[in-house]
């Protein structure tokens, strides 16, 4: 089978679209005909290496596995032992290691039944920027009907999506984007839209419960600035690829370092896969509550092409890569 593989950091230039061998599911696994995938920030990290305290988990001087991509939709071909919930034809999406490729093997724990009305390019853009956002906002975040959130890069993967859940759990939801994306945005639920090539939220006198940060590009006292005296910060914004490892280090010390003398929190975040919320994200797709947002495809060949296209910043949603 054809995948995309990488032996060294490196720029996306290290990819290779090679011939490697089929896997085999193993216990609580299932195979996957790939249909289509996206790309996310997590694959251009684990190209580069960085920020480099990730090489202590990806592998120190090369990368432990040569195999990139998490998102996935595709048809389940076979099945390992003890898989109770998927069976060969079933429809899914979710995320699997190696998923630029094929095919690839997934926990059954890390899928689910792919909505009929939705396309595989759409599916495949949901997994990491939808669970993202919907962990971000209702579990972290404690978003409630009524509340004001504010979501700084609404126009990119999982800034689409945090605008469609948040208007979903009843949200006011102000979204910052540049000027060519204010539409999009509009569009897709936002009640206020701020053009940041023009306007500045943090001089609008405007408070809110929740600040959704998903671009990390301005001072934190600022963001905190905006936020009323109990209200939630929640940084998952790691700046582009060539952001040093000590400037990412620093932004978390400087949270550590506030949080004892402001009464707003700053929860850490990290999105855990799992069946239950992707199938609460499948619910609010098939009740028209979500309408994935696509950018561009690039076929499974073009994968470093699609990475670099998503490296400039510019995407408007999700950018996907399809597999014939």
């Amino acid at each position: 089978m054809k995948a995309i593989v990488y032996e060294r950091y490196g720029p996306p230039d290290v990819l290779q679209y090679r011939e490697i061998e089929k896997p085999i599911p193993a216990d609580g696994q299932v195979l996957i005909q790939v249909r289509a995938s996206s790309v996310n920030p997590y694959d251009w990290h684990f190209i580069r290496g960085t920020p480099i305290f990730i090489r202590l988990f990806t592998g120190i001087r090369a990368p432990k596995s040569q195999r990139l991509g998490a998102d996935v939709a595709g048809i389940v071909e076979a099945v390992g032992c003890n898989v109770a919930s998927l069976k060969p034809g079933d429809a899914i999406f979710g995320t699997a290691t190696g998923s630029f490729a094929e095919y690839v093997c997934a926990p059954e724990s890390s899928l689910a039944l792919k909505p009929e009305r939705l396309s595989w390019e759409q599916a495949a853009s949901v997994p990491l920027a939808g669970i993202t956002a919907l962990q971000g906002l209702r579990d972290k975040g404690g978003l409630r009907a009524g509340q004001r959130v504010l979501i700084n890069g609404a126009a990119g993967g999982v800034g689409t999506f945090a605008v469609q859940i948040a208007k979903s759990l009843g949200a006011h939801v102000t979204g910052v984007c540049s000027t060519r994306n204010v539409e999009l945005l509009r569009s897709i639920g936002a009640d206020d839209v701020v053009d940041y090539s023009r306007e500045d939220f943090f001089r609008a006198g405007q408070l809110y419960d929740l600040f959704f940060d998903l671009v990390g590009n301005n001072p934190l006292r600022g963001c905190l600035g905006v936020l009323h005296p109990k209200g939630i910060y929640i940084g998952c914004g790691g700046g582009g690829p060539d952001r040093r490892s000590i400037e990412f280090l620093g932004s978390v010390l400087h949270q550590v370092a506030l949080a004892p003398f402001t009464t707003q929190k700053m929860p850490g975040f990290l999105a855990k896969m799992n069946t239950a919320d992707l199938n609460f994200l499948a619910n609010l797709m098939r009740a028209g509550k979500i309408v994935p947002v696509l950018d561009r495809s690039y076929a499974l060949q073009e994968t470093a092409s699609a990475i670099r296209y998503l490296e400039q910043g510019h995407a408007r949603g999700k950018v996907v890569i399809t597999v014939p």
